[in-house]
């Protein structure tokens, strides 16, 4: 997971930035986190105005030279971290007042072109996907994983329908020699044969691959769960979302903290639990049809947004358990 979407000229789109900006409202200053920092769109936005602060997170080294020309322009108001955000309670906040925290799901066109990180289909040689502080590859994953292990990410994790049929496949070619990208490709394209398809067909297994190798469901996760315990009251969560799987889960985060449940029926007038979160809109905002014409991969946005309005809860067991299975899923990978 990281931030922002580049369309194709390689111009640097904020996806929803004015959106953003508008819920935020940074001319009230105030410090505020950017959880995937990437090319700093949003960072350097917030810092147009004169008193604010960001602190920006990152797990891909390759923001530091962009981090770096942004803390010369901006000093003892932007300091940049080579971490996940599911580290965000481990930075030093000097006693600063959280008014907002900002996390962008998607990934930079620069980052999918990147023939080192590995991440598109298009991409030759070693399966990599390896987005930074990572313990294993996707070709680890490919190449060493059993066949029901691969099933069930590319079944949970992408969507995909021929899971059972590629997973099996993918076996039987790696007893050959090693499978690469490219040949992973091509084991997909054997099975799926559609060629009236929206989209291509290596697509789901890739996105799968890739939340896999980094983690992304335990990071969203823990990074939500730290996030409501580091904001102060009246703080704002954003985050935009690329895919289901990602808006299922912060649909259901935001949902269960904004609720007011009952504790006890057996009291005269039952007690109910604080509400932690209240939402900012019951749908999700999404990019209008301009934003769409000038860099079309943000059609797939979604922006949802919550304040907190108490100190929160007993919650961590509830949502952990939601999401029990993929959680499961993500732990494969300690046999690699």
């Amino acid at each position: 997971m990281n931030a922002t979407i580049l369309s194709n000229n390689e111009k640097h789109y904020p996806v929803l930035l004015n959106e953003i900006l508008s819920i935020i409202s940074p001319q009230n200053g105030g410090t505020f986190i950017d959880c995937t920092f990437g090319q700093g769109g949003y960072s350097e936005s917030i810092l147009k105005f004169p008193k604010t602060e960001v602190i920006a997170l990152d797990r891909d080294i390759d923001c530091k030279k962009v981090a770096e020309t942004l803390e010369k322009k901006n000093k003892n108001r932007f300091i940049f971290y080579n971490k996940k955000f599911s580290d965000i309670d481990q930075i030093n906040y000097k006693n600063s007042k959280i008014r907002g925290v900002i996390f962008d799901l998607g990934y930079s066109y620069t980052q999918i072109k990147d023939p080192k990180k590995g991440l598109s289909f298009e991409s030759t040689g070693l399966l990599n996907m390896r987005m930074g502080i990572n313990e294993f590859s996707a070709s680890d994953v490919v190449n060493k994983l059993e066949q029901k292990d691969l099933e069930l990410i590319f079944k949970f994790f992408g969507d995909e329908e021929k899971s059972k049929i590629i997973s099996k496949k993918i076996i039987l070619e790696r007893a050959k020699g090693e499978i690469d990208t490219q040949k992973l490709v091509k084991i997909i394209n054997s099975v799926k044969k559609n060629k009236k398809r929206s989209i291509h067909n290596a697509t789901k297994v890739f996105q799968a691959l890739r939340i896999f190798v980094n983690k992304e469901i335990s990071e969203l996760i823990y990074g939500l769960i730290k996030t409501v315990k580091i904001i102060d009251t009246n703080g704002l969560i954003l985050l935009i979302s690329f895919h289901s799987l990602e808006d299922k889960i912060i649909k259901f985060f935001f949902k269960n903290l904004s609720e007011q449940k009952k504790i006890s029926r057996y009291y005269p007038e039952p007690l109910k639990e604080k509400k932690v979160l209240k939402l900012g809109t019951k749908k999700p905002i999404l990019p209008s049809k301009q934003e769409i014409k000038i860099n079309k991969p943000s059609r797939s946005a979604k922006l949802r947004y919550a304040i907190k309005i108490s100190n929160e809860k007993n919650f961590e067991k509830e949502f952990l358990k939601e999401f029990e299975k993929l959680l499961e899923i993500e732990s494969l990978s300690k046999k690699l």
